[in-house]
Parts: C-alpha cells; structure tokens; sequence
C-alpha cells in the first residue's frame, strides 16, 4: 500500500535533518517538540518518585473517571535515548480513557548516561511498586499488563520474561509497539527496504542501539535482544502492532511469530501505510487512532471477558486497515 496521506504531510512539515548525527540534547529537544498539542481529559493525574535499587524512579499516574478495569505499566519509546513522561503524556490519556484503567508511565533512566540494562531495572522495580500498591492506587493487582512503544516494547518483552523466570508478578499481558527486539545488524529486509523516508533510519537505529548497549557485545542474551530467547513458553497473552514502513516491522513480526509457535495468544496487526511512532501522532491521525481503540480493546478483553479476537477483527475491518490472514492471528 502507498505511505497514509495524513502520514505523508507529517513527514513533508518536519525537519529533514539526520538525527544519528545529533547530540544527545538536540535529539531529546526535538522528540519532545513533536508532541501533537491535543490532550484528552482524565479523571486524575499525578507524578511520583518511586524507590528502586539505583535510587528512585519517576512515575506519572492517571485514573478514568470511573472505576478502573485495570492498570498499565507503559514504558515509553525514543531508542532507549530520548523521550519520557512528557512525550508520551497524550498516548497515556487516550489509553487512560479509551480503556478505563490506570496508566502508569515510567521515566526510566536513558541512554547513554545510563546503558544496558539501568533502563530495565528501572522498568522492573516500577512494576513492582505498581503490583505491590495495586490497591491503593485502585487497580487489582492480577489485572495489570505492560506495554510500550519501540524501545519501551523492548522493556515490556524483557519485563515479561523475568517475571516468568522469577514466577512473579503474574501478568496479565503485553502490549508491543512496534518493538525493538533484536540488534539491527545485520540488517533485515524492512531496514533495507525501509532505512531511509519514513522518519526512522537505519542509521538512527545503529547510533540508538550503540548508545543503549554501551560496553555490553553479547548480543545473544535475551534481555538485550529477546528475540534471540531460546524459549518463550509460558509468557502472558500479547498484543503486537507493527507498521508497514518501519524499519523495525520484521523484527517485531518475528517475535510476535515465536509467541505463536511457543503457544502464547497472540495478536499481530500490521498497520499498512504507517511509519515507526505512528502511534505517537494523535488521535488526529486515522491509523494512530485505529490503533489506540484497538490497543483499547485488547486491554479491556484482558480485563475482562479475557477474549478481544472479535472485537479487534471488527475494528480492523471497519478501519479499513489492511492485514494479512498470516501477519494477523489470535489463538485463544
């Protein structure tokens, strides 16, 4: 399919400048400055500081205005770089309201001032506030699900995985963004395909993941590159959303494609004619809103009745999103 138009004018009106090639600072001041200015409205919000084995960690929490379904631990995207509470503020209230549950964001430490794996650890003493303080902070504590975008995809798979190995916190599911789950070389065919006009480059990702991994080469460990996780049984049900003209699209469906194969329900939506941060453009955007109802949904299914296979075919068919039979499956 060709690239959305609505998605092709965001491009054309940003800047073209090549963002591996910019300090740390600049990189970080840009992803905030293009934050859509549209919030939607919720009942509470509210920043905290959490205790973690490094110090503490920033949270920001929203309630819906009515009583919550369940919570989501969301871990923002931006290469494990840049981004934070505020990049992703309006992405937490749409999920806040469209699926009436607490959200709560981790403002885990970036790279590189902070490589491999202070992110994750980060990511995991949150959880574990959040799991430990379900009640006060009104939720239920075998309703929680993690989630992210990009990088924060990549925590939300490695977060699973140890609370699997550790046989807690009992989840009660994934949501992957366009994740990051592997090395990016040697490159896949979506990084050739893809590497250059769609926002995220080829060489963005390679500056990210040098930033990120630091002075750790071992690519094959799975907390680093989950996809190279030699097993996957036993991890909570997964919702992947992939883009079309994304760097990152094989490697997300791959991972989504092991879950399958090791038993896990699974949901892989590819959403075509989008970009990598699609999500991220505003309700404004059809496919960002497609996609943050379908988010919606899966959530409340997990919530709830357990089951969103019917739903999210419905939403996808009336979207007029296109998925393919073998890149979109649900097992439950």
């Amino acid at each position: 399919m060709p690239l959305d138009l609505q998605i092709a004018a965001l491009l054309a009106a940003k800047s073209s400048s090549s963002r591996h090639t910019l300090s740390t600072p600049e990189l970080r001041a840009g992803m905030l400055a293009q934050v859509p200015a549209s919030r939607t409205p919720v009942a509470r919000v509210e920043d905290r500081r959490l205790p973690s084995p490094d110090g503490e960690v920033a949270v920001r929490i929203y309630w819906p205005d009515e009583a919550p379904r369940g919570c989501l631990v969301f871990l923002h995207g931006g290469g494990f770089v840049m981004g934070g509470l505020d990049t992703h503020d309006h992405v937490c209230r749409d999920l806040c309201a469209g699926a009436q549950s607490v959200v709560v964001a981790v403002d885990y430490r970036l790279a590189p001032e902070h490589p491999f794996p202070c992110a994750l650890n980060d990511c995991e003493a949150a959880l574990r506030w959040v799991v430990a303080n379900a009640r006060e902070i009104g939720t239920d504590p075998r309703k929680i699900v993690v989630g992210g975008d990009s990088a924060g995809g990549n925590l939300a798979t490695v977060l699973t995985m140890r609370a699997r190995d550790r046989r807690e916190p009992k989840l009660a599911g994934q949501i992957l963004i366009y994740p990051v789950t592997d090395a990016p070389l040697p490159f896949k065919p979506s990084y050739i395909a893809n590497g250059s006009g769609y926002s995220l480059t080829s060489e963005d990702m390679i500056r990210f993941w040098r930033d990120y991994v630091g002075d750790s080469s071992d690519e094959t460990d799975p907390e680093m590159c989950p996809l190279r996780a030699q097993y996957l049984g036993g991890l909570p049900d997964a919702l992947v959303i992939t883009a079309e003209f994304d760097p990152l699209r094989d490697e997300g469906e791959a991972y989504a494609n092991r879950l399958m194969s090791a038993g896990i329900p699974t949901t892989l939506t590819r959403y075509d004619g989008a970009i990598h941060g699609f999500v991220r453009m505003g309700t404004e955007v059809r496919l960002a809103a497609h996609a943050l109802q379908q988010i919606c949904l899966w959530m409340t299914g997990r919530f709830t009745a357990g089951k969103t296979g019917g739903l999210d075919v419905e939403l996808s068919e009336a979207s007029g999103v296109a998925t393919e039979a073998d890149k979109r499956r649900e097992r439950t």
